[in-house]
């Protein structure tokens, strides 16, 4: 049977392109710190070197595109919120008060 296939994260390969561009260390340093093959960290930098901020794109929804989601739907959901605790209030403010009732003193 063969090896699973490992997957590294963004970051971690950003990171590792980062310290194997420094001057004063290897490449296959760096590699052998990590527990990758000298290859794979020297994709890692060609794919940096080419694409830039676009490099190791990952696969499914993108964590920003997810955030911003998130970030949306909340923003969503607090104005309903706010609409129903003015509506609360106007409703409240609104129904006449029933004298002796000490639930609606005012």
């Amino acid at each position: 049977m063969g090896q699973k296939r490992r997957r590294f994260s963004r970051e971690l390969k950003e990171e590792a392109v980062e310290l194997a561009s420094r001057p004063d260390v290897t490449i296959k340093d760096v590699a052998n710190d990590l527990g990758i093959h000298r290859s794979v960290l020297e994709r890692w930098c060609r794919a940096s070197n080419t694409a830039g901020e676009d490099s190791f794109p990952g696969k499914g929804q993108p964590r920003e595109k997810g955030v911003a989601r998130l970030r949306r739907e909340l923003a969503r959901v607090r104005k309903e919120q706010d609409f129903l605790r003015e509506a609360a209030a106007f409703f409240a403010s609104a129904s006449p008060a029933v004298p002796g009732d000490p639930t609606l003193s005012r």
